[in-house]
């Protein structure tokens, strides 16, 4: 793109708009508008392309262009619509815009005799054209041809097919009545198959393929036509602006007055299927004054006929009726076909109420009773049976009681009205049927040698809501599409290798993922949507999402949320989804789908109408009766699926295709409107992209697209030449020319007939060849030099020539000798031929002598036998062979003795193969037999494992009755000292009470004493008396001590009862946690180990045999341990984690319950020999902040022997586990006794010894506790001891 140059930049209405760049950005290019006023804009760099230099100049076919993009396609076939040229070339395709106006002589009959037998391009593009290249194709190569033609609704392709069945019927038809049956179908087919859209007044809502059958002759000698995808939900209900079937309202406004009445017709607002949509007439002025005032709907009577130059009803009709009698349909069959037309209008009139009753169902309302009737009248069914039929539906049974027996279900009003419309749809899909079955009998042929097929069908369409009928246009449209990459592909390289170019394939993008998603097995939505209707209550929201499920990483699938529309990102995901096309990405509504999908009607309302007493209705519904019973008889759900129907005719079709030689005609719809001479560049590009043409366009770039003949070149550039080069062939006039520009050789090929270049490399040349004159005189000399070195290289290959033919003399003399001997030696071969045929026998016969060898090598018993066998054969072999070479045999001899060697080597193999058999079938008895006898032992195992698990069960159940039994003495004991203690504590309160009265006596006496002493100073007369009494006084005094000396010197009798009640009062103290603390501390007393050592506890715990020291060693080193570890937590640093050597709710049980202390030498005894083991969780300090609890939790396991622990075991997640041994590891293990842990009153906390064994040894705990034992640091304990005598 040079400066100042124009190029194509987007535009949002014209598609493109010419401008210049001003700015280059690092993605997009600043373009400023040729046009005046306009703004500068960004653009994409790979949105912008270069433009022409004359932008008006338009050619026929657009890859004459200097560039190929999108942009100058649009560009060309705006000029040419502008100047009414509506049709335009892509290679061989034909791009075809609708005009919406009658152009003069376009389609005229001299036309026709213009186009016929001229090859394509030599006269202005045409449909004429391709007709004619298809038929001419079809004569040469003997292959059946098809043109297909597509677009979307309103673009001309019923038109376009029109035209091309007219030209062949009238260029290469017989003149008989057949050519004009198969022109006059068409208006037949419309009228029951098209109807107005928003896009075209007459847009046929079903795709059709027409055949016309050629003659050996290359005569037309008949017809048949195909149809696909009858939009039957337009039966029933319409957009605003659009209609039904014309064929209802050609019925409503041209059928006589007689047949009117007959078949109760009225204005089209009357009907409940017509008036949804619109009720007006398509008339002409003329048409709509003849056609009756009370024909007519208040709709029509308010804004007058619907206008087009093509469609009239009233016209229409009267044509309909002409069509079917040049067909040959009589008046009986017409009056049929009307008559089942008008019964779908009523039948649409037919309303539902609740019924009153206590069934549930409805009722057929009071208003449509009249309508019942004549639908009833007009279908020839009995109107009770037409009421029962759409009020209810027949079920049969197949299981559960009498097999086939009928159950009548009533229908809801939504579910009637269902019934209803699905009747009606199925009533006129058969007659649609019928139609085209009538049709097709209406030229018959006998045999055809091959036809020319024309497709009509829908291309790619996508709408504000896109529904079922989309999205199978959608699905065709892919294949359709992928057959057209592979053809059009195919027929460019068939080109290239015609003018031998030698060019490599291109390849294209595959759309066979898109196909798959639709129609793969299993896995494809239509299977998904098949598997959906057969579910007992499906629905369309299930089927999305199993469509969503099934496809969630699918590049071709996504949600309906993330659209680039915002009015469909408003569908939820359960409501849609999006499909990324060949043509872009659609939304598809899936509402409905499950119900369009379903073709079948309920069993009543089947039977109902195949057992009409109208032999036509019957005839109709014929073919369904018998599949029905089919189904019945397979006891299947009545389900027929539209969409498997359609994806295998689309195939038929295609195979059809693929087996035909091929041609395309692109509509295209210049505006919505529908207007002439307005064109709408924007809309039209769309199209364009969705048709393929930019994708050729783009598969042209990787080729040679542009493309002259040498003439042509030669013509161009010869005013510029001297005479001296004019004179010169074309082909070699071109030849020089290239050479002397010295253009790349990969920018050009040299065809047979062509030169090719590369997409934009013609424009360069063009702009070298017109540039100034200086440089055409320099290249004039250049071409001047290069033929001069030409014809010096032609010389000196002439001069070669010359040697080459001396040496090629030379080489056939030699060549004549090699043939000599070459047959002699044939001679020679075919004398000993047989001989050596033998001996190649013979040696393929010695060579499979090893295998017999490797066989008898595999036997185990007749080993010798056999090998015998075998080198008796080997020798044999070995015999012939020599005889063969020594002899002159015959054929017949060789081959006799060789069969006799064959007959022996077969039977011997036999003989090893069963041999080898019976050897095999003794291992497979052997190998059954070990299997039983694992299997024996397999289920010994088990039976040993349930009893271990039994066992281990029932010692569980024990440990948890011992732990019961404990933990109720326990109880029991603490209720017996508690009631003691309450006990003693009422005694020494009534003892302390009596003292204190004791002590107040004598203090008394002691003062009455006092005062009898100075009484007796004072009169010395008593002294003598009071002295003997005082004495005696003191005597007693002294004697008195305390209260139980007094009460013994009572008497004998009151001295025992006191003897009694101390020895039975320290019996009770001596039970009391007191008085065993105080025993506790006498017996530590006994021996004094406060001034030990920590090694000499150790030692005498390791070394002692006194079991009182050993167990007052354990209590001092466990005590010490215990004020250690105390200490060292109160004086840790801050901020620290505080170890723990077993879980916390052991220490803090043992803080809560102070354990009484046990005499050493009692509680040493009572837990003597006592192993026990458990297992609680247990969450480090450290851990219980960083993760969930429920991550880092692991578990504690302790072995106590007797009363202290002796061995402890901590797993945690992600770590190594902790293994401590008493002795080696006591600073690190629980200090705590059994009593104190509490873990003998924990429900579920001690384990069996051997889960607490397992898990030891799993975790290396053996190892390490014969290393402490081996380094003498373990301490004595039973687990220690049981490790030494398993290793002795």
């Amino acid at each position: 793109m040079e400066d100042g140059k124009p190029v194509w930049a987007p535009h949002p209405a014209d598609g493109f708009q010419l401008g210049t760049i001003v700015d280059i950005g690092a993605d997009s290019l600043t373009i400023e508008p040729l046009k005046r006023g306009g703004k500068t804009f960004l653009a994409a760099v790979n949105q912008v392309f270069p433009a022409e230099d004359d932008v008006n100049k338009h050619v026929e076919d657009n890859c004459s262009l200097m560039y190929l993009n999108e942009a100058t396609l649009l560009n060309n076939v705006r000029v040419r619509y502008s100047k009414d040229k509506i049709y335009t070339f892509v290679a061989n395709i034909l791009i075809a815009v609708n005009p919406y106006y009658d152009i003069p002589k376009l389609y005229a009959p001299d036309t026709i005799r213009q186009y016929r037998g001229r090859s394509l391009g030599t006269l202005p593009p045409h449909v004429y054209a391709i007709a004619d290249k298809a038929y001419r194709d079809m004569k040469v190569l003997k292959l059946s041809q098809s043109i297909i033609v597509s677009g979307e609704s309103g673009a001309g392709k019923t038109e376009n097919t029109k035209f091309v069945l007219r030209y062949l019927t009238t260029s290469y038809g017989t003149g008989q009545d057949i050519d004009e049956r198969i022109v006059e179908a068409n208006p037949l087919l419309e009228a029951f198959g098209n109807a107005k859209t928003v896009r075209n007044n007459n847009s046929s809502r079903f795709g059709k393929f027409v055949e016309i059958h050629f003659s050996e002759k290359n005569a037309v000698v008949g017809g048949f036509v195909s149809h696909y995808l009858l939009e039957k939900s337009r039966i029933c209900r319409q957009g605003p602006e659009e209609r039904n079937y014309h064929i209802f309202y050609r019925l409503c406004a041209g059928a006589p007055e007689d047949a009117r009445l007959r078949l109760h017709l009225g204005p089209p607002d009357t009907f409940r299927y017509l008036n949804r949509g619109c009720t007006r007439f398509f008339a002409t002025k003329e048409t709509d004054q003849r056609i009756p005032q009370n024909r007519k709907s208040p709709e029509h009577l308010k804004g007058g006929a619907l206008r087009d130059p093509l469609l009239d009803d009233l016209g229409d009709y009267t044509r309909m009726c002409d069509a079917m009698k040049k067909i040959g349909l009589d008046d009986g069959e017409k009056r049929d076909l009307f008559r089942v037309v008008a019964g779908v209008l009523h039948l649409g009139n037919i309303d539902f109420e609740e019924a009153g009753s206590t069934s549930g169902g409805c009722a057929i309302r009071n208003q449509s009773g009249q309508t019942l009737e004549v639908c009833a009248e007009l279908l020839g069914l009995e109107e009770e049976d037409l009421r029962v039929s759409l009020t209810s539906r027949v079920m049969l049974t197949t299981a559960g009681g009498a097999k086939g027996t009928v159950i009548k279900v009533p229908l809801k009003v939504e579910q009637a009205n269902n019934a209803r419309d699905a009747l009606a749809k199925a009533v006129y899909s058969r007659l649609f049927d019928h139609v085209v079955t009538r049709v097709n009998q209406c030229f018959p042929f006998q045999a055809s040698a091959n036809f020319i097929g024309v497709l009509d069908i829908a291309g790619f369409e996508y709408f504000e809501h896109n529904s079922f009928e989309q999205f199978c246009i959608n699905y065709c449209n892919e294949k359709l599409q992928q057959f057209f990459n592979e053809r059009i592909l195919k027929e460019e390289q068939e080109l290239y290798q015609r003018e031998g170019l030698g060019v490599n394939e291109v390849h294209y993008v595959d759309n066979q993922d898109c196909i798959d998603l639709v129609e793969a097995k299993l896995l494809g939505i239509l299977d998904i949507l098949d598997e959906e209707n057969r579910l007992p209550q499906p629905s369309d929201q299930h089927f999305t999402d199993a469509v969503h499920s099934k496809h969630k990483e699918h590049f071709r699938l996504t949600i309906p949320r993330k659209s680039k529309l915002a009015v469909h990102r408003n569908v939820r995901d359960d409501e849609g989804f999006i499909i990324r096309h060949f043509a872009g990405a659609v939304c598809y509504e899936t509402t409905k789908f499950v119900e369009k999908n379903n073709d079948a009607l309920h069993l009543s309302l089947e039977v109902l109408v195949s057992e009409s007493r109208d032999a036509f209705v019957r005839e109709l519904f014929e073919n369904a009766n018998s599949s029905r019973d089919a189904r019945q008889k397979a006891g299947k759900l009545s389900f027929i699926s539209v969409g498997n129907k359609f994806k295998t005719q689309l195939n038929i079709l295609l195979e059809k295709l693929r087996s035909t030689g091929s041609s395309f005609v692109r509509c295209i719809k210049p505006n919505l409107k529908m207007v002439s001479h307005q064109f709408e560049g924007a809309q039209i590009l769309s199209q364009l992209q969705c048709s393929g043409m930019v994708s050729v366009l783009d598969l042209m770039q990787g080729g040679f697209p542009s493309r002259a003949p040498f003439h042509e070149l030669y013509n161009m550039y010869q005013k510029y030449m001297p005479p001296k080069l004019t004179r010169l062939d074309p082909r070699l006039f071109c030849k020089a020319l290239f050479k002397a520009l010295g253009l790349d050789d990969r920018d050009y090929k040299f065809g047979l007939t062509k030169v090719f270049f590369r997409p934009g490399k013609f424009a360069e040349f063009d702009q070298i060849m017109k540039s100034d004159p200086d440089h055409l005189a320099a290249l004039v000399k250049k071409v001047n030099k290069w033929l001069i070195h030409s014809r010096w290289k032609k010389v000196q290959w002439g001069s070669l020539s010359v040697v080459k033919l001396k040496n090629k003399i030379l080489y056939r003399a030699g060549a004549c000798i090699t043939m000599q001997k070459t047959v002699r030696m044939w001679l020679c071969r075919r004398k000993h031929k047989p001989r050596i045929d033998g001996l190649v026998k013979v040696r393929n016969l010695k060579n499979r002598m090893d295998r017999f060898n490797e066989v008898v090598g595999g036997l185990k018993e007749g080993k010798q036998e056999m090998s015998r066998q075998v080198q008796d054969l080997e020798t044999a072999i070995d015999a012939l062979m020599l005889k063969i070479k020594n002899t002159h045999m015959t054929r017949i001899d060789i081959d006799h003795e060789f069969r006799a060697l064959v007959s022996q080597s077969e039977q011997l193999l036999t003989a090893m193969q069963n041999k080898k058999k019976e050897e095999e079938e003794r291992e497979r008895l052997r190998r059954i037999q070990e299997e039983m006898e694992r299997e024996r032992q397999r289920r010994e195992e088990e039976e040993r494992r349930h009893l271990q698990e039994e066992e281990e069960r029932r010692l569980k159940a024990e440990m948890e009755m011992k732990r019961k039994q404990e933990e109720e003495e326990r109880k029991r004991r603490e209720e017996e000292e508690k009631r003691i203690q309450e006990e003693m504590e009422l005694q020494l309160q009534v003892e302390r009470e009596e003292e204190a009265s004791r002590q107040a006596v004598l203090e008394q006496e002691r003062r009455d004493r006092e005062l009898a002493l100075r009484i007796a100073a004072s009169e010395a007369e008593l002294i003598p008396e009071e002295g003997l009494n005082d004495s005696g006084l003191r005597s007693n005094d002294s004697s008195v001590p305390s209260s139980p000396e007094r009460a013994a010197a009572a008497g004998p009798t009151k001295a025992l009862t006191m003897e009694e009640m101390a020895r039975e009062m320290t019996e009770l103290l001596a039970r009391g946690p007191q008085v065993q603390a105080s025993k506790a501390a006498a017996a530590a007393r006994k021996h004094e180990l406060s001034k030990w050592k920590y090694a000499e506890l150790r030692d005498a715990i390791n070394t002692s045999c006194d079991i009182e020291l050993l167990a007052s060693c354990r209590e001092e080193f466990h005590r010490r341990l215990k004020v250690y570890h105390a200490w060292k937590s109160r004086n840790r640093k801050r901020n620290t984690e505080a170890e723990q050597r077993a879980p916390k709710s052991v220490t803090d049980y043992a803080q809560q319950n102070a354990a009484p202390p046990i005499p050493a030498r009692q509680y040493e005894v009572a837990m003597s020999r006592q192993q026990r083991y458990f297992r609680i969780p247990f969450i480090r300090p450290g851990d219980q902040f960083k993760d969930p609890p429920s991550k880092k939790k692991g578990w504690w396991y302790a072995h106590f022997d007797g009363p202290w622990i002796a061995r402890q075991m901590e797993l945690h997640p992600d770590k190594h586990p902790i293994l401590l041994v008493a002795g080696k590891d006591d600073m690190d293990m629980c200090e705590l006794s059994l009593e104190e842990t509490g873990l003998s009153r924990k429900r579920g906390a001690e384990i069996l010894p051997r889960q607490f064994e397992e898990i030891w040894e799993r975790c290396g705990g053996v190892q390490y506790l014969r290393s402490a034992i081996e380094s003498r640091q373990a301490r004595p304990t039973y687990a220690t001891a049981m490790l030494q005598g398993m290793f002795k």
